[in-house]
């Protein structure tokens, strides 16, 4: 069976995907904003919570590696449908036991597992509406889910902010359940059925290292979304360790979720921004390379802002929130790179492991900072490298807005 090409971008399959990246940045936020609360009442403090918390980050970071390829090969053999079924309903499950735990150790599991139904929910929703839009409105559609996306961090914090940890988690599993009656309305891409009756390799993640063109293609788009991570895993989550005397000296009690807030407004403006100015210029590469060069000058600008006050801080987060928007434009490069046999794999597995970088980035940033560098050095270094390999990585990939998506990879 076959549908219709979409231009109008406010369609629901485009909504139903931008609801589900919506709930997906919920609960992949929440923990970053419930950290202190919740390992506080488990009976933790001081730098416990910050070694903890960069332990239970990482766990999640590496359900979501996983996570990503199980879920990315199942969107290619079996469909895109079946898999946004199966993460929310694996994801929602997860985030209403998190509010139910009673130790660490139980916690540790829980992020993993969440990690792992986290993981496919942006990938797959995004090659859904990129196969059901047109060349010339998906960059819209696909906009759309991320704008709307980010916004599910701002509401994870006034939701913790106005109730317990525990609360936050069950209401976004339960928003999950809820969406899940959403995605009855919405139909398989016409891509993958036609390409379902073919006889191709579908969902190959290990051709992806078989073949030096396909390989090169698929680490230039790791090293893109790299800085958003970055910035994120880092500066956003230990926002009152960067604010503090020994960093940059903020004047006034930062609070993580409240940082997590206003970097994710910022975001969510940003996302809807060079989203649209990729369609205005009709090039991925330009707005991808205008969000890097602002992302840089506004991380200077954060790391010279010594002795500020508090909303002053917030405001640099807000600020470093619009550059670090374009998640949007890299994740709809990457789904524009490959054939829809492997799309899907591509699409959910890049994310993810730029997401699980955040492993190697925090630490080598925990590694540095111990040292002479000091917290500011460390991230100042760990950013240099970062930002310099997305640089690259971007200005060497290939343009895919006017690229035709009906075609499939030659695996053998």
């Amino acid at each position: 069976m076959t549908h219709k090409t979409h231009t109008n971008p406010f369609n629901m399959i485009v909504i139903v995907a931008a609801l589900g990246y919506f709930v997906d940045i919920y609960d992949l936020i929440l923990f970053s904003i419930v950290r202190v609360p919740s390992l506080t009442s488990l009976g933790y403090s001081g730098s416990e919570l910050t070694t903890i918390g960069l332990k239970l980050l990482n766990t999640q970071m590496i359900g979501m590696l996983l996570g990503g390829i199980i879920w990315g090969m199942l969107g290619d053999k079996k469909g895109r449908l079946s898999v946004l079924f199966g993460t929310i309903l694996l994801y929602s499950i997860a985030n209403i036991a998190n509010g139910m735990i009673t130790n660490v150790e139980q916690y540790y599991v829980l992020r993993f597992i969440a990690g792992v139904g986290l993981a496919g929910e942006l990938g797959i929703g995004i090659t859904l509406v990129s196969e059901v839009m047109s060349k010339e409105t998906r960059g819209y559609g696909t906009t759309i889910v991320s704008g709307i996306g980010i916004i599910g961090a701002v509401v994870g914090f006034l939701v913790a902010d106005q109730f317990d940890w525990r609360v936050a988690y069950y209401v976004g599993g339960g928003l999950g359940l809820i969406l899940l009656l959403l995605r009855i309305s919405v139909y398989e891409s016409g891509m993958f059925s036609k390409m379902k009756e073919t006889v191709v390799r579908k969902g190959s993640f290990i051709s992806l290292f078989t073949n030096k063109t396909r390989l090169k293609k698929y680490i230039r788009c790791i090293l893109i979304g790299m800085p958003v991570w970055y910035v994120i895993g880092i500066i956003v989550t230990f926002a009152p360790e960067f604010a503090s005397p020994d960093a940059l000296n903020v004047q006034g009690v930062v609070i993580g979720g409240k940082a997590v807030m206003y970097h994710y407004i910022g975001a969510s403006i940003g996302a809807f921004s060079l989203g649209l100015l990729s369609q205005r210029l009709k090039s991925r590469k330009k707005a991808l390379l205008i969000a890097l060069t602002g992302l840089t000058i506004t991380l200077a600008w954060c790391f010279i802002s010594k002795g500020v006050t508090e909303n002053t801080f917030y405001f640099l987060l807000f600020m470093l929130g619009i550059p670090n928007g374009f998640w949007s434009v890299f994740v709809t490069t990457a789904s524009e790179q490959f054939g829809t046999n492997l799309r899907a794999t591509v699409t959910t597995t890049v994310p993810n492991f730029v997401r699980g970088t955040t492993v190697l980035i925090t630490t080598s940033f925990n590694f540095l900072k111990s040292g002479s560098p000091g917290v500011l050095g460390a991230a100042t270094i760990v950013g240099l490298v970062v930002l310099a390999l997305s640089f690259y990585a971007t200005a060497t990939s290939e343009e895919s807005y006017h690229k035709e998506l009906d075609y499939v990879e030659e695996i053998v």
